[in-house]
C-alpha cells in the first residue's frame, strides 16, 4: 500500500515523542493520543488553468504531548485525505462548450505542530509544517479524459494528471472545545510548486505558458476524538 512508509514514520515519531518528552524535568508530561475525522475544501491557486474549489473527507490520528507548566503543546500526526479540484476545459479541440473536468486526488500528509494553549484544556491555535505524499490527478468522470484543458491550444486533459508527488506544506488552525473532544479548523498552505513536474511531461503548451506553477490550499473542518 501506498501509505505504508508514512504509517511507518509515524509510529518511530510516536515512539520518539513518547520516550525523549518523558525524561523532562519536573513536569507531570501526559501524552495523549486523538482521532480526526472532517471535511475538506481543496484548490490549486494558479495562473496556469481556471480551477474550481472541490469538497472532500479526511481522517487521521495523532498523538499529543501535554507539559502542564508550559504555554505550549506538541503534537505528532499523520491524516489521509481524498480530495476533488474541477478544472476548467472544453470536449474537443475545437468545441466552443465549456465544462469543468472533475479530478480527485488522494493524499498523506505527516505533521508536527506547536498548540498553543490559549484557554488550557479548551482553545488552542494550532501551526507547524506539514510533509505531504499525494497521488497524481485522478478522473472522476471516465469519459472526460479526451478533453482539452483550457487557456492551452491542444493541451489534453490526461497531460496534466502527473503532479508532483512530494510537497512541503505549512499548517495553522484552531481547536475548541473540552478535554476529551474538540471542533477543529485547519488552514494547509503549500510552500512547494505541486505543478512543477509538469514542466518535464513534453507537453505541447501552445497558446499558454510553458511554466507551470501552483500551490495548494486546503480548508479542514472537522472534529478531534481525544484519548
Amino acid at each position: 500500500m501506498k501509505y505504508n512508509r508514512l504509517l511507518l514514520l509515524v509510529a518511530l515519531m510516536l515512539c520518539f515523542v513518547t520516550k525523549s518528552f518523558s525524561q523532562k524535568g519536573n513536569y507531570r508530561i501526559q501524552n495523549g493520543f486523538g482521532i480526526t475525522g472532517g471535511i475538506t475544501k481543496f484548490n490549486i491557486t494558479t495562473n496556469n488553468f481556471t480551477t474550481k474549489e472541490g469538497n472532500g473527507f479526511l481522517g487521521g490520528m495523532s498523538a499529543t504531548v501535554d507539559i502542564p507548566l508550559r504555554w505550549y503543546n506538541v503534537s505528532f500526526g499523520m491524516q489521509l485525505s481524498e480530495n476533488n479540484i474541477e478544472i476548467l476545459g472544453r470536449p474537443t479541440l475545437v468545441s466552443s462548450e465549456e465544462e469543468f473536468i472533475k479530478y480527485k486526488m488522494f493524499a498523506a500528509q505527516v505533521a508536527m505542530l506547536i498548540s498553543v494553549k490559549v484557554i488550557p484544556d479548551y482553545f488552542t491555535i494550532d501551526v507547524g509544517p506539514m510533509l505531504q505524499y499525494n497521488s497524481k490527478l485522478e478522473f472522476k468522470d471516465r469519459t472526460q479524459e479526451n478533453y482539452y484543458v483550457n487557456n492551452y491550444t491542444n493541451l489534453s486533459a490526461e497531460g496534466i494528471t502527473d503532479i508532483s508527488q512530494f510537497n512541503l506544506n505549512g499548517a495553522i488552525g484552531a481547536s475548541v472545545g473540552v478535554r476529551n473532544f474538540k471542533l477543529k479548523a485547519q488552514y494547509i498552505y503549500g510552500f512547494t510548486n505541486i505543478l512543477k513536474k509538469l514542466e518535464n511531461e513534453n507537453l505541447d503548451t501552445s497558446g499558454g505558458s510553458g511554466r507551470f506553477k501552483g500551490n495548494q490550499n486546503m480548508l479542514v473542518l472537522g472534529a478531534i476524538v481525544s484519548f
